[in-house]
């Protein structure tokens, strides 16, 4: 295995946006980056779970992934339309639905979130079984790939913050243009395209 393409393929998916690193940016805009790495530590445990849970569980969800992966799709699609729709009604600091920045939310979004799914589902198989087919090594790749995603999560936790008077000036515009990428992403998710 080229390590090297390994790691450039973990980075690129896990720090350019997606459904989880939009929400964090929506999160630190509106409660602060304190508050947003509550979500960021809910979806860092839920990205390693479903990484853990790939690696040993290969073999049984090879046999059932088209179903698995279209439940997933429809499920994770409706969860991000409806944070959409939460992330669009937010008004300045003075409108804070809780729902959006919290430990338990960011760990359900990552179970819902087809690119996560995708991407835990086929990064262990397509790179690290081939090569390192023991046990310990796929924990190493695991814990390697766990720590890469919290860094992509607490990056945008980061960017938020630096550009959090622009966003709260724009806050109206930054909210509609992040709820529009969220109901793409699920309808890109959602298989229906």
């Amino acid at each position: 295995m080229n390590i090297t393409t390994f790691i450039i393929y973990c980075v690129v998916v896990t720090f350019t946006p997606g459904p989880s690193n939009i929400v964090i940016l929506s999160s630190v805009q509106h409660y602060g980056a304190k508050k947003a790495m509550h979500y960021v530590y809910g979806a860092t445990l839920a990205f390693g779970l479903l990484l853990a849970a790939s690696a040993l569980l290969n073999q049984f969800l090879a046999g059932i992934l088209p179903g698995l992966v279209k439940v997933m799709q429809i499920l994770g699609s409706g969860y991000m339309l409806y944070l959409a729709f939460q992330i669009y009604k937010m008004g300045s600091t003075d409108s804070k639905p809780v729902q959006t920045a919290t430990f338990a939310t960011g760990l359900l979004m990552q179970f819902v979130n087809p690119k996560v799914i995708l991407f835990t589902l086929t990064v262990i198989p397509s790179y690290v079984f081939p090569y390192y087919p023991s046990t310990q090594a796929s924990f190493g790749f695991v814990i390697m790939i766990t720590v890469i995603g919290f860094l992509a999560f607490t990056t945008w936790v980061v960017c938020g913050a630096v550009f959090k008077q622009f966003l709260h000036k724009h806050y109206r515009i930054v909210n509609t243009l992040m709820a529009l990428f969220l109901v793409y992403s699920a309808v890109m998710g959602s298989g229906v395209i």
